[in-house]
């Protein structure tokens, strides 16, 4: 009773904070003159921001943060004795329970969503072509996310403790993934810049991508940019563990 009390209660945590941040972007919009703000109506805003939550929750994945508890109590030593790919041990424990936190999610959030879209059929309609590209750009955010966190959760072999540097991380990447502020709210420079980066593609592609405001050129641009990030976050979680599994220090256990 008490884990999914538990459970319940990070999710209902989770919805809040799409709701707080919705009233934030609606008396933004209320406090302003115009009815466009960078590209974006009230409407179209109200979207991104419920579709923003529930994608970072597809794209989701605490790698870092279980390896960083594994290393810090020793726990990880047994892991490491399963004659198993350490790497898959963790992805198939996230897909687990993900499967469970996005069914739950997916019919008040999600469904939320395409009810707003049916109240409000001219502002963004409903397409299956989106949806469809909107789930395979999901899907591949959730790689990048998870080998970005398994490269930074191999650290905590040097460190130890990467409780303060995860809490750090979140916030940079939660800002830099454009699901706080579009990317088209920053200075054009800064905003190119955001969207070279792997971090927008964690949210801010797939999310602008099913709101249609990619045209087909800029779509296949983001999925290129979207494979090249994986495929270095791939290598580059390879190329961490050879070189942190020969310095292994184990505490606790």
């Amino acid at each position: 009773m008490a884990y999914r009390m538990d459970f319940l209660i990070y999710r209902l945590g989770d919805i809040m904070g799409a709701v707080v941040t919705f009233f934030l972007w609606q008396a933004v919009f209320l406090s302003s003159s115009r009815t466009n703000l960078n590209g974006f109506t009230v409407q179209e805003m109200t979207l991104y921001v419920f579709l923003s939550f529930f994608t970072s929750q597809l794209s989701y994945s605490d790698g870092a943060w279980a390896l960083g508890d594994e290393v810090k109590d020793g726990s990880v030593a047994m892991r490491l004795l399963k004659p198993v790919n350490f790497n898959a041990t963790f992805l198939f424990n996230e897909l687990g329970g993900k499967s469970v936190a996005i069914g739950m999610l997916s019919v008040p959030i999600f469904g939320g969503v395409l009810l707003y879209q049916f109240l409000h059929p001219t502002t963004v309609s409903f397409s299956f072509v989106n949806f469809a590209l909107f789930l395979l750009s999901s899907i591949f955010a959730y790689f990048i996310n998870f080998y970005f966190n398994l490269c930074y959760g191999f650290t905590a072999f040097v460190f130890q403790n990467l409780w303060g540097a995860n809490v750090l991380k979140s916030a940079v990447v939660a800002f830099m993934s454009g699901s706080l502020i579009p990317l088209s709210f920053f200075p054009p420079a800064i905003g190119h810049i955001l969207g070279l980066l792997p971090f927008s593609s964690l949210i801010y592609t797939p999310v602008m991508i099913y709101l249609g405001k990619e045209n087909t050129s800029q779509i296949l641009i983001a999925f290129a940019i979207q494979v090249v990030w994986l495929l270095i976050f791939m290598g580059l979680s390879k190329l961490i563990w050879r070189s942190t599994i020969k310095r292994l220090n184990v505490q606790g256990g």
